[in-house]
């Protein structure tokens, strides 16, 4: 049995709040989504696993459930690792919840789903159902091409996850929900504390990267910060057209008059400082963009893509999409060290995997007009492949010939377009 939500949407449009949410926190949603874990994920700093939980399920669920309806579950800390970052040393941050914390965050997520997918506006795009990268992107190229866009601002929110503040999203959170034990609840999940090789630090601003709820958390509070101010507010009082596309923390925005471009550059650092929010400046720019802006040269990167002016093969201008230059570079260096670390396998299984990597890269970088970028990637691929096969080759006889003949029997993939813009 599965939670049926569709009473909280009702529940919203009649009133525009919600209540009574702690009876969606049952026993029977809990093993539901403990059935779709991933048996191989990471452990937390309690150690469990999916397999060593489900060895005693119903009574650990019982447990859980009588503690949440006494108030005496707490959160535990957040284990901190990191994972690579393309040239960063120290990689990206990631938090990995223990499981019960998992368990309960996924149904809290669940049910803020519910709630917000009714609030959220159609210009944001990350960490929503059925509305994702490739989306965002067309998005943006159909405002571009259609409407009358002249200037782009390309914002940057400097270390937005680390630095949400709390109070700011409980009284966001308060303007819908009117259930003080569901929010009681995320003011745990936020203050849990993140564990770092063995020490506690306390967690008073910020939503953990990889937490489970913390991806529609972030949503919440940018639909207030920057969505809703945009809306209701820049786009209202903007002299000509005005446009917005926001992926999670990435905002691309879209002003037919420079005047306003300029304007809404110079507010939005003061509206991001009212919520203790920073841009970054350095990776926040106003460029000429547009149909109208003949012999622009200027570009900006969004969702790991390079977008720049250009025309079709007709003649008419058209938005070109190429994988961003400091992407390729990246991925190249993860994929070079990948094949340096994994030359000893057998060719048959190491080709495999590899087939596998490149598979997921042409899945997301496969849009219109990017087969190129794609396949110069492949064909690094390929050279970085043959070059440390030779290198595993005592006597370096691995030729460009016998390196082909691998290949008939072993093939490489080679990337096509996924997603269509037109």
């Amino acid at each position: 049995m599965t939670n049926d939500y569709t009473g909280i949407a009702k529940q919203y449009e009649k009133y525009r709040v919600v209540q009574g949410l702690m009876k969606f926190i049952n026993k029977e949603s809990l093993k539901e989504y403990h059935r779709k874990q991933d048996n191989n994920k990471a452990v937390g700093i309690d150690k469990v696993t999916k397999e060593t939980y489900e060895e005693n399920l119903d009574n650990n669920l019982e447990s859980l459930m009588t503690d949440l309806k006494k108030f005496a579950y707490k959160p535990l800390p957040v284990r901190r690792t990191y994972i690579p970052k393309g040239n960063n040393k120290k990689g990206r941050p990631l938090g990995i919840m223990s499981y019960e914390d998992k368990l309960v965050q996924g149904i809290f997520a669940e049910v803020l789903q519910e709630i917000y997918e009714k609030i959220f506006l159609d210009c944001s795009y990350g960490f929503r159902p059925k509305r994702d990268c490739h989306q965002a992107i067309k998005e943006l190229d159909n405002i571009i091409m259609r409407k009358k866009v002249n200037f782009i601002v390309d914002a940057d929110i400097k270390s937005f996850f680390d630095n949400v503040n709390h109070e700011w999203l409980i009284k966001f959170l308060e303007h819908t929900i009117q259930d003080v034990n569901f929010i009681r609840y995320i003011k745990r999940f936020l203050i849990s504390g993140i564990m770092v090789e063995g020490r506690f630090y306390e967690t008073d601003k910020g939503t953990i990267q990889g937490g489970v709820i913390s991806p529609i958390l972030a949503n919440v509070y940018l639909h207030y910060v920057i969505d809703v101010w945009f809306k209701y507010d820049v786009k209202v009082r903007s002299k000509g057209e005005a446009y917005m596309v926001r992926y999670a923390d990435d905002i691309v925005c879209c002003f037919e008059n420079e005047q306003d471009a300029n304007e809404y550059y110079a507010e939005l650092k003061e509206r991001l400082r009212k919520f203790n929010l920073e841009l970054a400046e350095d990776k926040t720019k106003i460029i000429p963009f547009g149909r109208n802006t003949e012999g622009n040269t200027e570009t900006f990167d969004f969702l790991g893509f390079t977008h720049k002016d250009s025309k079709g093969n007709s003649g008419f201008y058209k938005v070109l999409h190429s994988t961003s230059q400091k992407k390729l570079k990246a991925k190249r260096a993860t994929a070079k060290q990948w094949i340096k670390e994994n030359m000893h396998k057998p060719i048959n299984i190491l080709i495999k995997q590899l087939n596998m990597k490149l598979s997921g890269h042409y899945r997301y970088y496969g849009i219109s007009d990017n087969y190129k970028r794609m396949r110069s990637f492949t064909e690094y691929i390929k050279y970085q492949l043959f070059k440390h096969l030779r290198r595993r080759s005592q006597k370096h006889n691995m030729t460009f010939e016998k390196f082909n003949k691998i290949l008939e029997y072993n093939p490489i993939v080679y990337p096509k377009i996924y997603f269509r813009l037109w």
